[in-house]
């Protein structure tokens, strides 16, 4: 052992072995004052953390170590990866994608906390996560919209949404327009994240999904032509299916024009509500002769939500089809299928609340006609109906649950859209080829099994129940008036989804107190609410012009 000191190696951090001098008996240090040392120790620390420039192509060729007795390992930190958003090619696709709406506060995005997270909000999450959009530019960056708006507890299985996302094509392909957009703008990757492979996934979660910029090197010297191979998108149902949670999922995606809006392109919306007639307690015909009221051209004030903050004074919408069915499968449940060009806030839930009434016996099919009848002369009454009455003010009654609503379809122009679930170009078919989605369909199948079997069980509760206490005799569906009379034990008037509302007696809903009107309502929010809400805005741009 010579007295320069035992030589050791030392692993750090960066990978790197680095060559330490542990000093024996009889090395310079000895002979150093106090001072000196602490002045040798500053030195060293500050060499141990100053950071080292990384080259800009790492090195085939080893640098020499250094030949300095004093030098120490400099550990070297990973350098952060940058990532640039507006460098890549980018299209206008429309996604369409099904939700359990009891799992989320509605189906918007909201800029307020909410008790539960929106649709809209974990689809961002996602989009984000995955690098499809730019999460700093947010919704109007990547031009969000959404095709109808479902709130609180309402499902679809139908819903559809266009905006600009990352592609992976670097041109045009059957005609499909993908463009760079701007100048390169440094993003920097997810600092502090760990990354761990989503659940029941083992390889790549994001394949055919390059997260760098980086352009392979051609090594080959081969001059032979290859044939043309298939121009592959980002697979962004499998991107998307393997971050969101398993009560969203994509179910298939287009190609669309620039100019496509998946609002205003839609030419109709259909929305679906089930309801239960086991026991026999609706007139299914009674539903329907009220149901059929709703077709055509109507003003509807009466059968939705007046909302003044959206200053909203026209209520005319068109009805395409209202009908009721049977569930195919499912013995004594029907649903109402109600087709329309647009609907209003909560109009169906409403339209439904009026349909159950009837069903029960304690309206007329007519009442349909006269909460339509806005103004003298604005509907035709039926044979058998009685006089219909002039209704411009909405008389107070409760819409039906949420549960049982979903909206099952958005209709486009044929040539507007071609769904497609895989992510491959030139293959015969765009939609269910070779088995394509077969997973995605073990997957809902599965949710659907495991519901039948809560179904099930929740049957066997009933029946336990029944052996001790009896089914009460039924009222519904009332034949006449007269029933009601005298009767001594609450009633409880359907309001969908197994929900009723307890009364002891029945008003009939043309003889219910009525709502201001809606001008009244519009004018008070705008001299209130609205104008200091006018004035908070003015107040912000006044402070962010002064800036």
């Amino acid at each position: 052992m010579n007295a320069a000191g035992l030589t050791r190696y030392h692993f750090a951090r960066s990978g790197i072995y680095s060559r330490r001098m542990t000093p024996t008996s009889g090395t310079k240090y000895d002979s150093w004052s106090r001072e000196d040392l602490i002045a040798r120790l500053v030195q060293i620390e500050q060499a141990k953390f100053r950071p080292v420039p990384k080259p800009d192509r790492p090195s085939t060729v080893a640098s020499a170590p250094s030949s300095s007795s004093t030098s120490t390992s400099i550990s070297t930190s990973t350098s952060t990866k940058l990532f640039h958003f507006a460098a890549q090619p980018r299209r206008k696709i429309a996604l369409k994608f099904c939700y359990s709406g009891w799992e989320y506060g509605g189906l918007a995005y909201q800029n307020v906390p909410t008790p539960l997270p929106t649709v809209e909000g974990v689809m961002f999450d996602a989009f984000a996560k995955a690098r499809l959009i730019d999460p700093e530019a947010g919704m109007d960056g990547c031009g969000w919209e959404k095709c109808g708006r479902t709130d609180r507890g309402v499902s679809a299985a139908g819903q559809v949404i266009s905006l600009w996302v990352r592609s992976a094509l670097k041109g045009e392909h059957g005609g499909e327009a993908v463009e760079r957009v701007g100048a390169p703008t440094e993003v920097h990757e997810e600092a502090g994240i760990e990354k761990q492979p989503l659940p029941g996934v083992d390889e790549d979660p994001f394949p055919s999904f390059d997260l760098t910029d980086e352009v392979p090197s051609n090594t080959s010297t081969s001059t032979t032509l290859s044939p043309p191979k298939p121009a592959f998108e980002h697979d962004y149902l499998a991107i998307l299916n393997r971050i969101l949670p398993p009560t969203i999922r994509i179910l298939a995606w287009s190609p669309v024009k620039p100019t496509f809006s998946a609002r205003y392109a839609c030419t109709y919306r259909h929305y679906k509500y089930f309801f239960s007639n086991h026991d026999n307690s609706l007139d299914i015909p009674l539903i329907q002769d009220a149901a059929s009221r709703l077709v055509g051209e109507h003003d509807f004030r009466n059968l939705c939500k007046l909302d003044p903050a959206k200053q909203i004074t026209i209520f005319t919408r068109r009805i395409l089809r209202a009908e009721i069915d049977e569930v195919q499968g499912s013995e004594g449940m029907y649903v109402l299928n109600l087709v329309g060009s647009a609907f209003l806030y909560h109009q169906v839930r409403h339209i439904m609340a009026i349909l159950l009434l009837v069903g029960s016996g304690l309206e007329h099919p007519s009442v349909v006609s006269s909460l339509l009848n806005v103004s003298p002369n604005t509907e035709t009454s039926r044979p058998n109906d009685p006089p219909l009455e002039v209704v411009d003010r909405k008389p107070e009654y409760q819409m039906a649950d949420a549960l049982p609503l979903m909206l099952w379809e958005c209709g486009y122009p044929p040539d507007e859209l071609d769904w497609r679930t895989n992510s491959t170009y030139g293959t015969p078919q765009s939609l269910g080829v070779d088995g394509s989605g077969s997973e995605l369909y073990h997957q809902m199948q599965s949710i659907w099994t495991r519901s039948q079997i809560y179904t099930v069980l929740d049957q066997h509760f009933l029946q336990a129940s029944s052996r001790h206490h009896p089914s009460p005799t039924p009222v519904f569906p009332v034949k006449s008036k007269e029933e009601l009379q005298g009767r001594t034990t609450m009633l409880n008037v359907p309001l969908g989804g197994g929900v009723f509302k307890r009364a002891s007696k029945y008003v009939e809903v043309l003889n219910r107190s009525r709502i201001e009107h809606f001008e009244v309502t519009n004018e008070r929010w705008r001299l209130g609410k609205g104008a200091r809400k006018e004035e908070r805005k003015r107040e912000v741009a006044n402070d962010d012009s002064e800036e």
